[in-house]
C-alpha cells in the first residue's frame, strides 16, 4: 500500500511539475507551485489542480473561440481616431492599445457619468423601459433584493413585449446554489444564464474564475458599464449614509459595438450561441466627439490586457496620474511602474478607502503597502462609505472607467471590462469626481503603518499571502 501511494505521488508530482513548467510564465510561482505537489504529497497536488490550471484558455481553444473580435458584426464604418491629433505621449498610449486590445480607437462616442445607484439606476432602467428590439445584460452581482427586483420586473416586461433579451450573471458573485433572483428572471421567460457555474466536481475549480463585468447595451446602441453592481447596496434611498459609492457610465456612439462584443464573446462562451442580425448589431451614428475605446482582460488569450494599458498610461504620464480604486494590492511589476512615474516627478495620487468591505483585504492592503515605498506618492485614504469606484486618470487628456481593481485578481483571474476615453472634456468628468473624493482623503504615511503592534502585523502579512486570490 506504502509503495501504491509512493507511486502515485511522484506520479502526480511529475504531471503537475510538467504542466507547470510548459504552461506559467512566472518563475517564481513555478516553482512555488513544484514545490508545492512535491513536498505536500496529494494536497499540493490537489490544490494545483483547483487553483493552479487555467482551463479557461484551453476550453476557449478547443472551441474556435477567438478572444480578439473585430467588428465583422457591425453594419457600420467606424471613424478610427487619428493618434496623431494627441500630444505625442497620450498617442503612445493609444498605439498600445491598438496593439493590446485587437480592436480601433473609435471616435463620435459620448459619456456621462454617475457616481450612485440614484443617479445610474433611473438611466438604466429607462433604457430598459425603452428597448425595442435587444437587451444584453452582465452583472457580477445581481441581487435579490428591492433594486434587483424592479431591473427583473422591467427586464421580464420587456420580454414580454417581444424585445430579445440575455442576462448573463457570474455563478459567484449572484449566488451558488439557489438564486432567486435567477429563478424569476427565467420563470418570467428571460433567457438568463450563469457565467462558468458547474456543479460536477472535476469541474468546479472554476469557482476560482470571475466575470466581474458590469455592462448594459440597449438595441445595441445605449451602453452602460462601469464598477455598479445591480443591488440596494448602492441606492442612498435605501441605505442611506451607508450607500456604497461607485461610478457607472451611460455610453452613445460607435463604440457601444465593443461593449456589445465584450458581452457576446461572454454569451456565446457560455452558451454556444451568437448574437446575429440588426437587432444586436445596427447601423450607429455619431453621438459626440470623444475617441473611445473597449478593453477585455480574462484568464484566457486576452490575459494581462488592462495591466497593460495602465502600466502604458503610467508610463506615458508627464505631468500627472490619479489613481481611484476599492483595492489597491498590485503585483510588484505594475507597482514599479508607478514609482518609477513619481521618480520622474509625475504628480501620482492614489485613492483607496479607509475600510473597504472586505476587512480581510484592509489586512492585506496594511501589509502590502509596507513592501514599497511611498516617496513622492501621495496615497489617500477615504473615509467611509466605502467607495466602489474605479477609475483612471493621465495628465487630464486620458482615463479610464470600468470594472478592473488594482489587484492581482483583478488583473489576472477575473474577466474585466474597461474603456479608455481621449481628450479633456471626458477627462475633466473624470478627475471632477477624483476631486471630490479627493477632498476628504488622509494623507498615508509609512509610519502610520509602522506603528501598528506585532499581532496585528503578522495578521496582516499572513493575509497578503493570499493577494493572488483576494
Amino acid at each position: 500500500m506504502e509503495l501504491f501511494l509512493a507511486i502515485a505521488h511522484v506520479t502526480a508530482a511529475s504531471m503537475v511539475t510538467i504542466h507547470v513548467l510548459l504552461t506559467h510564465r512566472e518563475v517564481r510561482s513555478s516553482i512555488g507551485w513544484i514545490g508545492l505537489s512535491w513536498l505536500s504529497p496529494f494536497i499540493g497536488s490537489s490544490i494545483y489542480i483547483a487553483f493552479g490550471v487555467n482551463r479557461v484558455v484551453r476550453r476557449a481553444r478547443k472551441s474556435g473561440f477567438e478572444p480578439k473580435l473585430g467588428l465583422t458584426r457591425a453594419k457600420y464604418t467606424p471613424i478610427i481616431a487619428n493618434n496623431h491629433e494627441f500630444p505625442e505621449n497620450i498617442g503612445s498610449i493609444a498605439k498600445a492599445g491598438d496593439s493590446i486590445s485587437g480592436l480601433p480607437l473609435i471616435e463620435g462616442n459620448s459619456m456621462e457619468l454617475f457616481s450612485n445607484g440614484d443617479d445610474a439606476y433611473p438611466q438604466m432602467l429607462m433604457a430598459i423601459e425603452g428597448a425595442r428590439h435587444s437587451i444584453a445584460l452582465a452583472s457580477y452581482i445581481f441581487a435579490s433584493d428591492n433594486i434587483g427586483n424592479l431591473f427583473a420586473q422591467k427586464l421580464i416586461e420587456a420580454s414580454k413585449r417581444g424585445v430579445d433579451v440575455r442576462v448573463l450573471l457570474d455563478g459567484i458573485g449572484s449566488g451558488y446554489f439557489y438564486v432567486s433572483i435567477i429563478r424569476r428572471l427565467r420563470k418570467g421567460g428571460v433567457n438568463t444564464e450563469q457565467f462558468l457555474h458547474k456543479w460536477a466536481p472535476w469541474a468546479m475549480t472554476f469557482i476560482n474564475l470571475r466575470n466581474h463585468k458590469k455592462l448594459l447595451i440597449v438595441d445595441g446602441k445605449i451602453g452602460f458599464t462601469g464598477g455598479m453592481n445591480i443591488s440596494d447596496d448602492n441606492v442612498v434611498s435605501e441605505k442611506g449614509g451607508a450607500a456604497v459609492r461607485d461610478v457607472q457610465a451611460r455610453i452613445e456612439g460607435p463604440v457601444v459595438g465593443q461593449l456589445l462584443m465584450a458581452f457576446e464573446r461572454d454569451w456565446e462562451f457560455t452558451t454556444g450561441e451568437a448574437l446575429v442580425g440588426d437587432i444586436w448589431w445596427p447601423q450607429i451614428n455619431r453621438q459626440g466627439d470623444i475617441a473611445m475605446r473597449g478593453i477585455v482582460s480574462g484568464p484566457d488569450d486576452s490575459i494581462g490586457q488592462i495591466e497593460s494599458l495602465f502600466a502604458t498610461a503610467v508610463e506615458q504620464a508627464s505631468q500627472r496620474v490619479r489613481i481611484v480604486t476599492p483595492y489597491f494590492l498590485p503585483e510588484d511589476r505594475l507597482f514599479d511602474v508607478i514609482h518609477r512615474a513619481a521618480m520622474r516627478g509625475v504628480a501620482v495620487e492614489i485613492l483607496v478607502p479607509e475600510k473597504s468591505n472586505h476587512f480581510y483585504f484592509d489586512w492585506a492592503m496594511a501589509a502590502h503597502m509596507t513592501t514599497f515605498s511611498l516617496e513622492g506618492i501621495g496615497f489617500y485614504e477615504v473615509p467611509g462609505p466605502f467607495d466602489h469606484s474605479k477609475l483612471l486618470s493621465v495628465d487630464g487628456q486620458w482615463c479610464s472607467v470600468g470594472s478592473a481593481n488594482w489587484d492581482a485578481r483583478s488583473m489576472r483571474l477575473n474577466f474585466e471590462f474597461q474603456v479608455e476615453c481621449y481628450g479633456e472634456e471626458v477627462c475633466a468628468q473624470v478627475d471632477e469626481l477624483i476631486d471630490q473624493k479627493l477632498k476628504t482623503g488622509r494623507l498615508l504615511q509609512h509610519r502610520n503603518i509602522g506603528a501598528r503592534p506585532i499581532p496585528i502585523k503578522l495578521r496582516d502579512a499572513a493575509a497578503r499571502l493570499f493577494l493572488p486570490y483576494l
